[in-house]
């Protein structure tokens, strides 16, 4: 598994990480799984080839704009994906840096496929949006997604799930003990990478990206639920920012609270036991010289050093 903040390189080295012991990817990111957010989600498939050879991913370009993927979705799939790479005796190389779906699937959250209830759904319709929250709040003790508290709709079906799952058993979830591997930046390093990063996709056409979706049938709404890269460019495409360097300012901030935020939660992934072993700057060399002992003894073999790695 390797995970780290947004701009951090964890794609290129998870890519040629699963290139070197013919393994596959399988992304672990909220925006990735959505058809049509290729820019701004940074999907970069052109990193999955290496020295001319395309290293097969999954979870990317799962689902349309108007789906709702979910924490379950992800999980569900994960798990399907997982146990399909290890059945053919393929290393499964997870990729990410959405930290919930990570902690989801590591620590088997616990959640059950939940129908819809119309009379539970009846009876919430009474009650205020605060009542609501509060309800949620009783029954989960702590939310894992605090996306659930976003929207009336999306509160009412988190109490449908907690209730439902307060009765019904999960499906079995496999055995997951991966070695995680972190990329490591100096924090001044990673703002300005992250600046440099977002300069280049806006001159590769991220505004057009936006652009493109709304035209096509995307809300405003929908495309500021995204957050970030689709967040910020919606507003400016609206006219609520100025010009193109305020926008920078303003998009380059949030993505480095962003990537502040994450850093924080894998902290807290490695102070929960979580075993994380960091790599500055994503170096290759240093990664393999980690992973190699470990993979070997788990019957993974590398494949042998060639040119164009």
């Amino acid at each position: 598994m390797v995970l780290g903040p947004t701009a951090s390189g964890k794609t290129r080295l998870g890519v040629r990480l699963a290139r070197e012991w013919r393994g596959e990817v399988v992304s672990a990111d909220s925006r990735q799984v959505y058809r049509g957010l290729d820019i701004g989600s940074g999907k970069d498939l052109a990193e999955y080839t290496v020295g001319g050879e395309t290293v097969p991913y999954h979870l990317i370009d799962v689902v349309g704009l108007d789906h709702e993927f979910s924490v379950f979705d992800y999980q569900k799939q994960f798990y399907g994906t997982f146990d399909s790479l290890q059945a053919r005796g393929v290393l499964p190389v997870v990729v990410g840096g959405t930290a919930l779906y990570l902690e989801a699937v590591l620590r088997r959250y616990r959640m059950v496929e939940t129908p819809e209830n119309p009379q539970l759904r009846a009876e919430l319709a009474e009650e205020t949006d605060e009542a609501l929250a509060e309800r949620l709040l009783r029954l989960k003790g702590r939310l894992h997604n605090v996306t659930d508290l976003e929207t009336r709709e999306r509160t009412v079906r988190a109490i449908e799930i907690a209730e439902y799952s307060a009765t019904h058993e999960p499906e079995p979830a496999p055995d997951i003990r991966p070695l995680i591997l972190g990329t490591l930046w100096d924090r001044a390093v990673l703002r300005q990478r992250i600046r440099v990063r977002l300069v280049d996709r806006l001159d590769h056409g991220l505004i057009e990206e936006v652009e493109n979706l709304h035209a096509g049938g995307v809300s405003w709404e929908r495309l500021e639920q995204l957050g970030l890269e689709y967040r910020y460019v919606a507003e400016y495409l609206q006219r609520k920012i100025r010009n193109r360097n305020d926008l920078v300012q303003k998009l380059s901030s949030a993505i480095v609270q962003f990537a502040r935020s994450q850093d924080k939660w894998f902290r807290r992934m490695q102070r929960q036991g979580a075993e994380i072993h960091w790599i500055p700057q994503a170096d290759f060399d240093a990664a393999t010289a980690v992973a190699e002992p470990i993979l070997s003894r788990s019957g993974y073999k590398r494949i042998e050093a060639r040119d164009g790695r």
